[in-house]
């Protein structure tokens, strides 16, 4: 058992300093599939943590699963950072999702049966009473067979081109009066519901659409028996292909465009298949798709649990889910002519969903408006489709003001919405950049110029997440806004550096990629480890999203060595390897899943008990900190300062959503002691409508003199 037990460690660990990504976002994923097995978590809750495994699943093999393949073809010898053999890693990564996938199925089953104990009944159309068995079938005539394309594969009509991730059933027909068999295949139209609801009085009753299609596909190849019927989807490589120093810039759009329709053709990287699906039908889907049989992964029922999401929506029982949470509105913002006077008397931190976003959005749809404001601009990374900042943004160019957005085409997966978005701003007057060369502009900035008393003024956002007031509301992030002099010079020396590649910008404090964001931070670091040698206080905190760059982890493995502690505070993604002797003895990992996705990114150092505390939108990852622009903000005003150590404090002292890593990178999750569980989340809600913000007594160590500091 040892010697089984030291191979693993030696797997995760690779060269023995780093811990694999893949492999760590596996472990990630496996956190949120024990989200969607805990019995404490509201039962449709539990479902919709499951649909998300799902989602985050599809996303894995579309990027890094297609990345690692093509890497493998190349004849790649190790791959990632942890130099892990290509071939043996991708085996590995197959491996893990296979049972992965095992185990969401055996969740669903557990999940089902549940649902059915709640009257809520996921049924079969074999399963239907003879009443909602005719409600089904009126609804797949009236509703469905005219959208359905039934294809018989002959030399007439080749196999169709399925689109990426679209639920299909592939068909084995036999051909009367010839002996032999055909292929037939349906693809089931996105545009239909993923259920139909035949439910009645006192019942809730839900027939996947899929089981639909199958029950009556007879209706659809007349004349030909059908032998075997089985659903099945094909996931395909989904990264873009750009050179972006070809062409001139205003082609760039169209490229990405051309890219995003090729992608729902790129080449089969994964195939789900109904579990009873014979190996000659399978075969033949495999031979088409030019797929490995590692890459077929035989799935229970439904083929789709991502679709799940829909079920969550469409049952009105409330007391199987989370009860609804009220952000807390902001004083000082109800008003319009509020908002600047606010702004101009103290700075404003926002921490979402805790916290309204809708004062972000109220800051720019009254520049938009307000006849004294003489500019706006704005990044845009990612933003709903029904985006209200958006349209404050068009309203303002309409209305003759100098509008800028720096819109990231290849913000993966939202393209061609930030495509819609970028044109019609233009047709307004707006400017519209996309960034620099070989740069993806994440950022999350918004700078306000107004014609004040004295002159102009400006007034800045900076943010860790999105303009999306959707996703504010299911992610952790914070919102900044001030009209500081020195840190909004730095927003728009930001701006010039996007639009114009503005050499030697001076930006007055904030960290900016791939400029200064790294030498920022390690310059931190060292300075943490000269007060460690010296005794003085010292120690890091932070809370990223992922943490992966090889010259940070070696800084922080070094402040270790010298006596700093450090915590860290890593929803997915870590390749660090806390514990270590002689290397991260000092270093502590845990991850916090709950209620909310943790996206927020705070940096706190402690410097000799002078802590400096920062927010932005970059993860310790080598993408934000090289191949992104990136800002990080400084938060100075002692009143800020104070509430985000009280929002650490809470993060590190929950032990009720928490999983601990140990150094072979496996997670292990708190149990906290009977009546002394503490949820960061809840406490969070809790202070924000006003509650106690008292804490739990917590035997964690925190870093020297942290406690004292952020004591309620």
């Amino acid at each position: 058992m040892k010697a089984k037990a030291k191979k693993k460690t030696e797997v995760y660990a690779g060269n023995g300093i780093f811990i694999d990504r893949e492999l760590s976002w596996l472990a990630f994923n496996r956190r949120v599939l024990e989200e969607a097995e805990d019995a404490a978590i509201p039962l449709l809750e539990r479902v919709k943590f499951l649909a998300i495994v799902g989602s985050n699943l599809d996303e894995f093999f579309e990027v890094r699963v297609a990345a690692l393949l093509q890497r493998v073809e190349s004849g790649a010898v190790t791959d990632g950072i942890a130099h892990l053999d290509a071939r043996e890693k991708l085996r590995l990564v197959l491996s893990e999702c296979q049972a992965m996938v095992r185990d969401q199925y055996r969740c669903w089953k557990d999940l089902r049966g549940k649902l059915r104990g709640e009257g809520v009944w996921l049924k079969s159309v074999s399963e239907l009473t003879r009443e909602e068995e005719a409600f089904v079938h009126g609804y797949f005539r009236r509703e469905m067979y005219h959208l359905l394309t039934p294809i018989r594969v002959d030399p007439a009509h080749p196999f169709p081109g399925v689109l990426n991730k679209a639920l299909c059933l592939a068909m084995l027909l036999k051909e009367p009066g010839r002996g032999r068999q055909s292929l037939g295949v349906v693809t089931v139209p996105r545009s239909l519901p993923r259920f139909v609801a035949p439910s009645r009085e006192g019942i809730l009753s839900f027939v996947f659409i899929g089981d639909v299609v199958r029950a009556y596909a007879g209706e659809l190849f007349k004349g030909y028996p059908i032998v075997e019927c089985a659903p099945f989807r094909v996931t395909r490589n989904s990264n873009l292909y750009i050179d972006e120093e070809e062409g001139e810039a205003e082609s760039l759009i169209d490229a990405v465009e051309h890219e995003v329709r090729n992608r729902r053709q790129g080449n089969a990287v994964r195939l789900e298949i109904d579990p009873d699906a014979s190996s000659q039908l399978s075969d033949l889907l495999s031979r088409n798709f030019e797929i490995d049989s590692a890459l077929v992964f035989r799935t229970g029922r439904p083929v789709n649990l991502n679709r799940l999401t829909a079920l969550y929506d469409m049952a009105p029982m409330p007391r199987l889910k989370y009860s609804p949470y009220v952000p807390a509105s902001l004083p000082g913002f109800a008003e319009p002519e509020d908002i600047f006077a606010t702004l101009r008397s103290r700075d404003v931190l926002l921490h979402h969903p805790f916290d309204d976003f809708d004062p972000v959005v109220r800051f720019i749809a009254t520049a938009a408006r307000d006849p004294q404001v003489m500019a706006v601009k704005a990044t845009l990374y990612r933003t709903s489709a029904d985006s209200p900042v958006m349209y404050a943004l068009m309203e303002a160019a309409q209305r003759g003001k100098e509008v800028v957005a720096a819109v990231e085409l290849k913000a993966r997966f939202d393209e061609q919405n930030n495509i819609h978005w970028a044109r019609q701003l233009e047709e307004r007057g707006g400017t519209v950049v996309y960034g620099l060369v070989g740069l993806k502009t994440h950022c999350k900035l918004a700078l306000i110029l107004r014609k004040e008393e004295g002159g102009f003024q400006r007034y800045a956002h900076i943010g860790t997440g999105n303009y999306n007031p959707e996703t504010a509301r299911l992610y952790t992030d914070f919102s900044f806004l001030t009209r500081d002099r020195k840190i909004t010079e730095g927003v728009s020396e930001v701006f010039n550096f996007i639009t114009a590649n503005a050499r030697n910008p001076d930006f007055h404090g904030l960290w900016v990629s791939p400029l200064n964001f790294l030498s920022g931070t390690l310059d931190l670091i060292r300075r943490e480890r000269r007060h460690a040698k010296r005794g003085l206080p010292c120690g890091i905190i932070a809370k990223v999203n992922a943490l992966l760059d090889p010259e940070i982890i070696e800084a922080l493995y070094a402040a270790s060595k010298d006596g700093v502690p450090v915590h860290l505070i890593v929803r997915g993604i870590c390749a660090l390897r806390p514990g270590v002797p002689g290397l991260s003895e000092n270093i502590r990992v845990k991850s916090v899943l709950g209620r909310y996705l943790e996206h927020s990114r705070v940096f706190c150092f402690l410097n000799a008990g002078e802590e400096e505390l920062y927010i932005g939108s970059g993860d310790w990852m080598t993408r934000n900190l090289r191949e992104r622009v990136e800002v990080v903000v400084p938060i100075r005003s002692p009143e800020l300062r104070s509430r985000l150590l009280r929002i650490l404090s809470a993060y590190w002292r929950d032990n009720a959503e928490t999983r601990w890593m140990d150094s072979d990178g496996v997670y292990r999750r708190a149990r906290p002691a009977p009546g002394s569980a503490f949820s960061a989340q809840e406490w969070l809600m809790a202070e924000a409508q006003g509650g106690t913000g008292r804490f739990l007594p917590s035997s964690d160590p925190m870093l020297p003199g942290f406690r004292e500091k952020t004591a309620a």
